[in-house]
């Protein structure tokens, strides 16, 4: 099991500090109850706390969830480096439902290693069973709905992934003591009843989130009819599984939290939105461990102090991110968020009407593009091209675009298309993986904001390994620089 220090982890709970909310966990001896540091409990006595490093090894090790600060509320742990990123992939894919349908040795298989060493991987990072933390997601999830949403019981029992009602029942008594039904009405507060005004629940994430940033960021690169920002929060139209809706996301009223928004025919999705949605506002992250490691450089200490809690923006859809990106070469981002919006309403299908104005077009799908004249949006031919025979390849199951691969096979595999250099795999990786360590050294801003002489990608690459494993940070910080600079150059 990963090594906590027990000194430090007592201090964060005493302190209630919720930057370390998720990344450890107290189980109480004289309760059996398992809480998240920031529980606003009474802290029982040293000698009868033990830590853990997940939910999951709390639960493999007898205690319950507390009911007061409620540990499937809690961000997931970070996604650490060396092998930890192998179980990063692991988390990703069963947040997305992979071990509802296949089987440990799959899940093995899929990873390009044996299912004991995988197990060893996860015993070493988490403190128990990729059973156990599939297992755990699946329990916290269900509870989340519980709480939060009016959805039926047997929607929740199939939206949080369980094969059968009687299964759902069993577990939740098994491991909280209480029927679904009790639990519900022990919650706080009255859950909304899922309508017209969508399905609402609240996403957490560790402070500082620089909100203003990630939200910019987005802005700047929304696709017209698919994506909208506006009134401080951000909306999408979606697809999966042969259906269509859209999200809304912004900042919740409470405290270091999120509130998503869902309008989508189909609870069975809920589990992969959630998870989409919380990669691509990097809820997960750790900021204060970014922070201090991008805040010893000279170059990026100031933006670090300007802009604390800064996330990575992630893409709600791979291959819209890929498609997105070869529409952004070699030109501006407003002129790229025209082209897009182009090809969205000239290929993409109507989003049925969802309840806002500026949302009306789904993003085209691989097929739709893969015999479309891209060309005619406006955009070179050879790049024309290249979106379709990318498409082509996606859409013939030749091209697997997973947001789970690796991230140096991915850039590869990327880079082997028609059309696409290290800049674009780069970009991809950086947003449509979220892998915290890309970086688009060939990128132009980025080469300018250096502060090399004569910069070249080379040299950019070379000076960004100090930045180590977290390069697309500062990547981010770099843009956010040039941005200010340019902003203070027009008013001047």
């Amino acid at each position: 099991m990963m090594h906590l220090d027990e000194q430090a982890c007592m201090q964060a709970w005493h302190c209630r500090d919720p930057r370390f909310d998720g990344r450890f966990f107290i189980g109480v001896v004289t309760t059996g109850i398992y809480c998240r540091p920031i529980c606003p409990v009474r802290p029982p006595k040293p000698e009868n706390v033990r830590f853990f490093p997940t939910a999951a090894a709390a639960a493999r090790a007898g205690y319950r969830p507390c009911l007061r600060c409620r540990p499937e509320c809690s961000p997931a742990s970070p996604a650490w480096q060396g092998t930890a990123s192998t179980v990063a992939r692991a988390l990703r894919l069963i947040d997305s439902g992979w071990l509802e349908e296949r089987s440990l040795q799959q899940l093995s298989d899929k990873l390009g290693m044996s299912s004991r060493h995988l197990s060893r991987l996860f015993q070493k990072h988490l403190g128990a069973s990729v059973q156990s933390v599939a297992h755990t997601r699946r329990l916290h999830f269900a509870k989340k709905l519980i709480d939060e949403t009016g959805l039926p019981m047997a929607e929740v029992a199939f939206a949080s992934g369980f094969g059968s009602v009687r299964r759902f029942n069993a577990a939740l008594r098994q491991v909280y003591g209480r029927s679904p039904t009790q639990l519900r009405k022990a919650a706080q507060s009255s859950p909304p009843q899922n309508g017209s005004a969508g399905l609402q629940l609240d996403l957490r994430y560790r402070p500082p989130y620089d909100w203003p940033s990630i939200l910019q960021f987005l802005s700047l690169r929304a696709t017209p009819g698919v994506e909208a920002v506006d009134e401080g929060c951000y909306r999408r139209t979606i697809a999966l599984e042969g259906h269509c809706g859209w999200i809304e996301v912004r900042p919740h009223e409470r405290q270091h939290c999120l509130a998503l928004t869902v309008w989508f025919p189909s609870p069975q999705a809920l589990l992969k939105i959630v998870a989409r949605v919380r990669g691509q506002f990097d809820l997960d992250a750790d900021p204060v461990e970014i922070a201090r490691r991008l805040a010893q450089s000279p170059l990026l200490k100031e933006s670090v102090s300007a802009f604390p809690g800064m996330r990575l923006p992630g893409s709600w859809d791979l291959y819209e991110l890929v498609v997105r990106a070869i529409l952004g070469q070699q030109v501006s981002v407003a002129a790229a968020c025209t082209l897009s919006g182009r090809l969205a309403e000239s290929f993409g299908e109507s989003s049925n009407g969802p309840p806002h104005p500026r949302l009306s077009r789904l993003f085209p799908t691989p097929q739709a593009l893969a015999q479309a004249d891209v060309s005619s949006i406006g955009i070179p031919r050879k790049r024309a091209q290249a979106i379709q025979k990318l498409s082509r390849a996606v859409a013939e199951g030749r091209l697997l675009l997973d947001p789970c691969m690796d991230y140096e096979e991915f850039v590869q595999l990327l880079k082997q298309q028609d059309g696409i250099g290290e800049w674009t795999a780069q970009y991809a990786a950086m947003r449509g993986l979220r892998h915290p360590d890309a970086f688009p050294a060939g990128d132009l801003v980025l080469l300018k904001s250096s502060a090399l002489e004569n910069p070249t990608p080379r040299t950019l690459t070379a000076l960004a390994s100090q930045w180590r494993p977290w390069r697309a940070y500062a990547a981010l910080h770099l843009w956010k620089q040039a941005g200010a600079r340019e902003n203070g150059d027009r008013q001047n």
